[in-house]
């Protein structure tokens, strides 16, 4: 006789997400069906980890995986985004899986290859995307998760996803943690919540990980400028950092910018790692992904893309060592007050921030008209505080400002924004010049606050860029003086040339 289904729900992929995952889910109580392509890999796996509260089934097959789950069978894919996805899918397909039963990508996949996929396999399984940020440590004891799809899938998922995620205090936001296995967090409010149908996980997941680009950027930029103006050594901008990270400015970035930055160096005593760390950054793919997304949908979102262009010039660092020897500007000569640059810093990082996220809000703002979705910011904010990697106390001021008005047009017209960027304005726009003047590149403070210079103007020079268009491509424009949605085109005259005296 055929052995009784007893696992909760099954997990397929035993990288390091999906085997800290697999742990926290057995730790709260649930009983998980792993399986891993390599079966060694599960099998190391299970003999880890003996005494799970919920317990592990290893499986060497994918038929034995979808045997071993109970009714609707629930999976989470935790595979490289692509193909490999459409694979497992394709094998769970193949070992047969019901049309009721859920087939959940964690991995970090296009949220447009979420939507093709629902509708693919919609005859075959219900396929539902959800993304998950904290990396290994929040996946162990607590992500942020940010699933999309079928509603009535999530009334399957919902228990599981709430008791896994990360924990915040229900009156002010701030993050319940532990490290210890076996022992999760009671209490709290769970940092995951349903967003949306189809892609609508995976998009809200894109716009955190871009988020992410421009809140690290900003982070190095600041960092940079106290080092190069002010000479500061690493140890001490450490400190800096520290400090920040007990403000307005406290978030998991923050902290551990100030633990990097105080790291000593294991090969160089008396000096610290940081500065024998190459200046050569990587990335997967998500940060292009929202602006390549921002640019098709006329949303500018310059910061976040600033700060994949800064990824990708760190890069060339061949070409830059070769182009330092030729390429000259100024040398770096600030003699003002220590501190008070110090504190300008800090408001050019909060104000740059501040239309960071300004400008991730307002991506999804404009992809929920797009995919006819109805997102919740202030819970989309909410879900943020604890577990991902861009927590911060800053998210409970974005929680509030949505939760005071869920149709806000822009996180710059809510009150406590405004107010803020206004306190810091005048040291903002002093940083920035004193990085042009001094030669420093800081791409991403400068276009946050180009970006809020466009934004709070009227007037823009966009009329002689129209007149432009119209001169050259006969593409009309409208007039100041006729409502809007009516067009002009003005036969131009031909182009003057004027005539040259050479003898």
């Amino acid at each position: 006789m055929p052995q009784q289904p007893t696992a909760d729900i099954g997990l397929i992929g035993l990288a390091v997400m999906g085997e800290n995952l697999a742990l926290n889910i057995a730790d709260h109580g649930f009983k998980v069906a792993v399986y891993n392509r390599t079966t060694e890999t599960m099998r190391q796996f299970i003999d880890k980890n003996p005494n799970t509260p919920g317990g592990l089934i290893a499986c060497e097959t994918i038929e034995q995986l979808v045997a071993s789950i109970k009714r609707p069978r629930k999976f989470i894919i935790l595979v490289k985004a692509g193909p490999a996805v459409d694979a497992v899918v394709k094998q769970l397909i193949d070992a047969g899986i019901a049309t009721d039963d859920i087939v959940v990508d964690c991995g970090n996949s296009l949220w447009t290859d979420t939507i093709r996929r629902e509708k693919e396999y919609a005859d075959k399984c219900k396929f539902f995307g959800s993304g998950v940020s904290g990396g290994e440590v929040g996946a162990r004891f607590g992500p942020s998760m940010m699933p999309g799809g079928d509603p009535d899938s999530w009334k399957h998922l919902k228990t599981i996803w709430e008791a896994v995620a990360a924990k915040v205090d229900a009156k002010t936001g701030t993050p319940i943690e532990t490290a210890q296995p076996g022992k999760p967090v009671v209490g709290g409010v769970p940092c995951t919540a349903y967003l949306g149908p189809n892609g609508a996980g995976h998009y809200v997941k894109m716009i955190h990980n871009g988020i992410e680009y421009i809140d690290m950027q900003l982070i190095c930029e600041a960092y940079f400028l106290m080092k190069n103006l002010l000479g500061m050594k690493a140890g001490e901008l450490g400190d800096v950092f520290h400090q920040w990270n007990e403000g307005d400015l406290d978030s998991y970035l923050i902290q551990i910018t100030a633990d990097i930055l105080k790291q000593p160096d294991p090969l160089h005593k008396g000096e610290f790692l940081v500065d024998y760390v190459l200046d050569t950054a990587g990335q997967k793919g998500t940060g292009k992904w929202t602006s390549v997304n921002a640019l098709d949908m006329g949303i500018p979102a310059n910061s976040i893309a600033e700060a994949v262009f800064a990824r990708c010039l760190s890069a060339l660092k061949d070409e830059r060592i070769e182009a330092s020897k030729h390429l000259v500007g100024p040398k770096s000569n600030f003699s003002g007050n220590k501190q008070e640059l110090i504190a300008a810093v800090r408001d050019a990082l909060y104000g740059s921030k501040i239309c960071a996220y300004a400008q991730g809000f307002q991506l999804m703002r404009e992809a929920q008209k797009e995919y006819k979705w109805k997102l919740n910011f202030s819970e989309i904010a909410s879900i943020w505080r604890g577990g991902c990697i861009i927590r911060a106390r800053f998210l409970q001021k974005i929680t509030d400002a949505y939760t005071r008005n869920p149709n806000l047009v822009n996180l710059l017209l809510d009150p406590y924004f405004n107010e803020q960027i206004q306190k810091g304005q005048a040291n903002w726009r002093k940083i920035v010049s004193l990085a042009a003047e001094n030669g420093i590149a800081a791409p991403a403070f400068m276009s946050a606050l180009a970006y809020y210079d466009g934004y709070r103007a009227a007037r823009l020079p966009a009329n002689l860029l129209q007149a432009q268009r119209d001169y050259f491509g006969a593409h009309t424009y409208e007039r100041t003086d006729t409502p809007r949605g009516k067009f002009f085109h003005l036969d131009w005259p031909e182009p003057t040339r004027p005539q040259l005296n050479i003898g």
